[in-house]
């Protein structure tokens, strides 16, 4: 059988990082993007096709669908949506800036790229597109707002695709981590500083005592039931290669336990619940 491709998105480290490895050794070609070229030149040394693609840039995603075209020929069989960053902060605390920044990477950035390669998976017939959302794409946690609307809006318009979609053969399927071994906490760090004037905040109490000392931890001992990335390929695998994918796939005991609960409790119940989280 000839050899499928994929492009991913936010390889650098993590759930990309993984996944690129896992995809690879099963056969796939893969194209493993990162936004900067020094991580894409260490992927190379790792014998992985990569090159730039920043989400947060119109001009980097038109550069980066041509080159992987150019490579295959003009098709693709897969793309797997992956890359995001978190700003931690109360809602009452994200300015307006702070939201149009993390909504051009974690939302307009991964749907622009899917509708520059949509053309391709019409004309060739297949194709299956990935969107890594998360336990918080439908469920709420203090201090995860900016983050947690980019997700929930990634599965509406995943969903919005899915329902208009009249291709048989082209796919739209959610991936849905709890907690996951990654550097996203790391990497949300410079965002934080950026952009939440904590000290100024009536809630800086809840910064001291809460989130500041988990943001900048020394140590990274894992979450309760936090599992490797691999737990992602591997739902990501089957979500490529099975006849019949599902439109939505669980990681993780949490995300699990918190679909039970926003099913069967009152929402005041739920809340409950998640204010101690």
């Amino acid at each position: 059988m000839p050899q499928k491709s994929i492009l991913i998105t936010g390889c650098s480290s993590g759930i990309g990082y993984d996944a690129a490895h896992g995809l690879k050794a099963r056969g796939w070609r893969v194209f493993a993007t990162c936004r900067k070229p020094a991580d894409c030149a260490r992927l190379e040394s790792e014998g992985l096709e990569s090159f730039p693609l920043d989400l947060a840039s119109e001009e980097s995603i038109v550069i980066a669908v041509a080159e992987a075209l150019e490579r295959t020929d003009g098709t693709l069989d897969a793309l797997f949506n992956n890359g995001a960053f978190a700003t931690p902060g109360l809602a009452m605390d994200l300015p307006r800036a702070a939201l149009r920044e993390i909504f051009e990477t974690n939302l307009f950035g991964q749907f622009d790229l899917i509708n520059r390669l949509m053309p391709v998976f019409r004309k060739q017939g297949h194709g299956r597109v990935v969107n890594n959302s998360s336990i918080l794409g439908f469920i709420a946690l203090r201090a995860r707002g900016a983050y947690i609307s980019t997700k929930f809006a990634m599965e509406g318009l995943t969903d919005a695709y899915r329902i208009e979609n009249n291709q048989p053969n082209v796919h739209f399927i959610l991936i849905e981590p709890g907690p996951v071994t990654s550097d996203i906490r790391r990497n949300s760090i410079p965002h934080f500083e950026r952009w939440i004037d904590w000290q100024s905040s009536p809630r800086r109490s809840f910064y001291e005592k809460m989130l500041l000392p988990r943001l900048y931890a020394e140590t990274n001992a894992p979450d309760t039931f936090e599992l490797p990335a691999s737990a992602v390929t591997k739902k990501l695998i089957h979500a490529l290669e099975s006849p019949r994918p599902k439109a939505r796939y669980f990681v993780t005991t949490p995300t699990y336990m918190m679909n039970i609960f926003k099913r069967l409790l009152p929402t005041r119940a739920l809340d409950k619940i998640l204010r101690k989280a």
